[in-house]
């Protein structure tokens, strides 16, 4: 597919995405849904949507009165669905900040509750003809800013304030520019494409779209690429690390973030009934089935022999 060039700047303080969004109304909200019935609305960064689409079909095989009606976004338009009234939870990679609260309790009349639920990796994710598959953060955020030696094209998943892309700028640049030729696909599974049919290419995307391996359109996107091993300066006896849930876990893998529900009701609705089933043992399952690292579940980590080729 063919990849836009990014004409954006990022807002990457908290607050500013809610300034234009609303009058200062108090959301009203009719309490005809529970726990486990009803229909509501929640906005998904699209980063996670084959763990949460999984998610979901699990919770409403259990609660057959209960409907979810997802709606994949960059994460910065899913934040500001906070202050939507039809959308009643928004899963993203943050929490709130103070400001952000403080803003939403006086719009909403009530403060939202959020809270983590696992960890998610950012996977760096190389044609199979390339001849690099071992990076340091260094070579990473040389890319990034343009001053690498390296002659890859850098794809994103999306020309908005996505998830990935924040992470890359806030972790990884740490305030550099982001090169202008850094390039931008629809999606996380536009990237993946892209990164296909094009050996100088080199994609981002969670590794939720590409870490599980019992998973069939994900064993298809493993043969059309190779996820590239990130140096880790705290493993002596493995001095370049995949995404693996173990290296999410013990944090040898560098590029590792949050997920966290921000649910928006004042009262025991579908809402939170879902933000507790995805912190619970089910939810939690799910998450560790889908090579995520659980925020809720402790996860034993033993020492294997590993095909590092098969990943």
């Amino acid at each position: 597919m063919k990849c836009r060039q990014f004409h954006i700047i990022l807002a990457l303080t908290t607050v500013l995405f809610f300034v234009s969004c609303g009058d200062g109304k108090k959301a009203a909200y009719a309490a005809d849904d529970t726990l486990s019935s009803g229909v509501i609305h929640i906005s998904v960064d699209e980063t996670f949507k084959p763990v949460i689409d999984s998610q979901l079909q699990v919770f409403m095989e259990l609660y057959p009165n209960a409907k979810i009606i997802p709606h994949y976004k960059p994460e910065a338009e899913c934040l500001k669905d906070l202050t939507v009234d039809s959308i009643r939870l928004v899963i993203v990679t943050r929490g709130l900040g103070e400001e952000e609260v403080k803003f939403l309790k006086d719009t909403l009349g009530f403060a939202p509750k959020f809270g983590k639920m696992a960890s998610d990796a950012v996977a760096v994710v190389v044609n199979n003809k390339a001849k690099d598959s071992l990076f340091t953060v260094a070579d990473i955020r040389g890319m990034l800013n343009g001053t690498s030696g390296f002659k890859y094209q850098l794809v994103m998943d999306g020309d908005k304030a996505t998830s990935t892309l924040r992470f890359m700028v806030d972790s990884v640049l740490r305030g550099q520019p982001l090169a202008s030729t850094v390039q931008a696909a629809q999606n996380s599974e536009g990237v993946i494409n892209y990164v296909a049919k094009n050996p100088g290419a080199i994609g981002f995307v969670g590794v939720s779209w590409i870490g599980n391996k019992e998973d069939s359109t994900q064993l298809t996107f493993l043969e059309q690429v190779r996820i590239a091993a990130i140096q880790c300066k705290a493993c002596p006896d493995q001095p370049y690390v995949r995404p693996y849930q173990a290296n999410i876990v013990l944090k040898r893998y560098p590029l590792v973030r949050g997920l966290y529900y921000i649910v928006k009701e004042n009262y025991a609705g579908l809402g939170s009934g879902f933000s507790n089933f995805l912190t619970g043992e089910k939810g939690q399952l799910i998450f560790r089935r889908a090579y995520l690292a659980p925020s809720r579940m402790s996860l034993q980590v033993r020492t294997m022999d590993v095909e590092e080729s098969s990943f």
